[in-house]
């Protein structure tokens, strides 16, 4: 039975993000699609400002929107 492969990049920080935050990551994505067409920096400053989430963690989210628009 082959193993599952490691996640990486963005994605590796959302069960941390789960945890700490108390929301599924769908829902801080939500917040992000809400705020519109920002710069990455803007997005995460909101993030870490509005919704008291750390540098790194805003960041994976923001990186991790971004790629999906």
């Amino acid at each position: 039975m082959a193993t599952p492969a490691k996640v990486q990049g963005p994605a590796s920080y959302f069960p941390s993000i789960e945890k700490k935050y108390g929301h599924p990551v769908d829902h801080w994505f939500g917040i992000l699609q809400a705020a519109g067409d920002r710069k990455h920096m803007e997005l995460v400053a909101l993030l870490k400002s509005e919704h008291g989430l750390g540098h790194g963690h805003a960041n994976a989210l923001v990186a991790f929107h971004l790629t999906k628009r």
